[in-house]
């Protein structure tokens, strides 16, 4: 029996995941190499380091294998694809005698041996490549290869006679004029295990607290015995495990606002796990839905450990015992037949889980102050006060919009990315440079409970006016429907953005807002000047706000009228610095 250490069983979990779309796929033969500018690009082939064929059948029809093959392309700065023709060749030697080779002609999409999607029609983001097999040589011709990691083709490949344990490499080469690509070679055998995960009947309608066992348990029905196994935990931020085994390693991943932040826990369990046998855990792991959970994921995998693959980074080893698995006995033990195709589809389970759970969604708002002409910058946004993250995992739709209406007097300058503008009846508008009186601010799918957004906006003052108020609203991306089905405090979904706040002791209007634009103001109330620049004054939040440039009397050449005017500056500067000192006091009450 080949022992297998955690860091060995590891290094194939980076192509394992990415054969369960729990990783970016990588190909094995490492990440496509960047290009200078003076220098081809390089793409990489990859795909599944082994192919297990199941034995040939005499009478019976033949079960295949599919074996995808990708195409690796450099990307962001240094990548912008290739769209010339490129030229893929397959050597089949190494099998010939014992296994038939063919190629998926159907669209994209179609099974690969390592779980994700190929096909003739799926190329590396060009054209589908035309493939042709003679001998022991098959050959594909495509056009176009874009950035990023893409399926190229696909595969067939089926036991013809031979033995179990028969074993062979198929090596694939590409050229093309102006690029250069990195080979790839995968090995088929005949026989092997096949394991299969069972599904558990677990409870998914929960409430914070409730555990329930997860009793963990799988069949191999290949022709040939694992050699340990490799178990994939991976569940969302609301669900726990509160073992940590020590032949596990976790990895919380994408924790941050935009991502889900799940768990990964890849464990290795040794021992020889025969064929026509099932295996279950010495001891159920414990599933529990924490004070946070709310719609969560729990998926589970079995692999053989095979040969050893990178390990991917930042992952803990447990400190706990160890994880063992033992056969099925008695009534439970299922049988586990040899004739099934090996196929990974189901290796992997998952379960999705619905709490009984609220999360308080509370907006907040801001006071800036300035002189006409000054740039302030407004924070607006909200908090997700908890208990409970919310995801929308399946669908990928933004769990929430944050809807501001700007203040009279006042113009965007500049936003977040993530907002755009819209009408001030909060319609499509397709100019998105100039200020407009409304911006919407989606979420991503997923939001943490303590986390939220954080809005800043820069406001040019156009107009001075006393106590202008914007509007800051978290709500359902549909505005038809815009209540928030897990949010139990609608009231404080809604906050204030204040502009020039007056006396009224909490830093709001006390009387409508007034105007006192000058005496170079139109006669509509619309600033005399429109640019919508904004010099960088003010930019801190209306500390400077005194300093922005627009904000004086015109000079008529009259003595008492220039003293009027230095008085009236004066007297604007002290009203802007009592508006700043309540900002700071005030700010996100």
């Amino acid at each position: 029996m080949t022992r297998l250490s955690p860091r060995n069983a590891l290094r194939r979990a980076a192509g394992l995941l990415a054969a369960a779309g729990l990783l970016a796929v990588v190909p094995l033969a490492g990440a496509a190499a960047p290009a200078r500018a003076d220098e081809p690009p390089v793409f990489t082939l990859g795909g599944p380091a082994e192919t297990g064929l199941h034995p040939y059948r005499a009478g019976g029809g033949p079960k295949p294998s599919r074996l995808g093959i990708t195409v690796t392309a450099p990307s962001g700065e240094e990548g912008t694809g290739f769209a010339g023709r490129f030229t893929l060749t397959f050597d089949l030697s190494g099998v010939a005698g014992f296994a038939d080779v063919a190629f998926d002609g159907a669209a994209s999409g179609a099974e690969t041996s390592d779980g994700g999607a190929s096909g003739a029609g799926a190329s590396g983001g060009g054209t589908a490549p035309d493939c042709e097999v003679t001998g022991a040589k098959a050959v594909c011709v495509g056009t176009g290869v874009r950035p990023g990691t893409h399926p190229v083709a696909a595969l067939v490949v089926t036991a013809a006679g031979g033995e179990r344990g028969d074993s062979g490499t198929i090596t694939v080469t590409g050229e093309a004029e102006g690029a250069a690509f990195t080979p790839f070679t995968t090995r088929v055998t005949v026989g092997g295990p096949d394991l299969v995960m069972e599904e558990l009947p677990f409870r998914t309608e929960l409430v914070p607290g409730d555990r329930q066992q997860a009793p963990i348990t799988f069949a191999n029905r290949g022709a040939g015995d694992a050699e340990g196994v490799l178990l994939t935990l991976r569940y969302t931020r609301g669900l726990d495990i509160p073992q940590r085994y020590s032949n596990c390693r976790y990895s919380e991943d994408d924790p941050g606002p935009s991502g889900v932040g799940r768990t990964t826990a890849l464990c290795t369990v040794e021992g020889a796990f025969e064929a026509g046998e099932a295996y279950t855990l010495a001891t159920p792991l414990t599933i529990e839905a924490t004070e946070r959970a709310y719609r969560d994921t729990f998926l589970y995998r079995i692999e053989e450990a095979g040969p050893p693959r990178p390990a991917p980074a930042a992952f803990e080893r447990g400190d706990g015992a160890v994880l063992r698995a033992v056969p099925v006995t008695g009534p439970q033990k299922r049988a586990a037949g040899r004739t099934a195709d090996p196929t990974p589809h189901d290796n992997q389970r998952e379960a999705d889980f619905r709490t009984e759970n609220t999360a308080d969604f509370a907006a907040y708002g801001d006071r800036v102050s300035g002189a006409r002409g000054a740039t302030v910058t407004a924070d607006v946004g909200f908090r997700n006060v908890g208990p409970a993250w919310i995801g929308h995992l399946r669908s990928g739709e933004d769990v929430a919009v944050v809807d501001f209406t700007v203040p009279r007097g006042a113009s965007v300058v500049a936003k977040p990315d993530r907002c755009r503008a819209v009408t001030a009846a909060g319609e499509y508008r397709e100019d998105q440079r100039s200020p407009a009186p409304r911006y919407l601010c989606p979420t991503s799918p997923a939001v943490h409970d303590g986390e939220g957004l954080d809005l800043p906006f820069a406001l040019r003052i156009e107009e001075f006016l006393t106590g202008a108020e914007g509007e800051v609203t978290v709500r359902a991306p549909s505005a038809r429907n815009p209540a928030l089905p897990f949010d139990p405090a609608p009231a404080n979904n809604t906050a204030r953005l204040v502009l020039n706040a007056g006396d009224d002791g909490d830093g709001g209007p006390s009387t409508p807002p007034t105007s006192d634009p000058g005496p170079d103001a139109s006669p509509s109330g619309a600033p005399a000047t429109s640019a919508p620049g904004g010099g960088a004054a003010g930019a801190s939040g209306g500390s400077d706000s005194g300093s922005g440039h627009g904000g004086g009397l015109a000079s008529t050449g009259s003595g008492a009228l220039t003293v009027a005017g230095a008085a009236a500056v004066a007297l604007t500067a002290g009203l802007a610095l009592v508006a700043a000192a309540r900002r700071r006091t005030g700010r996100h009450s």
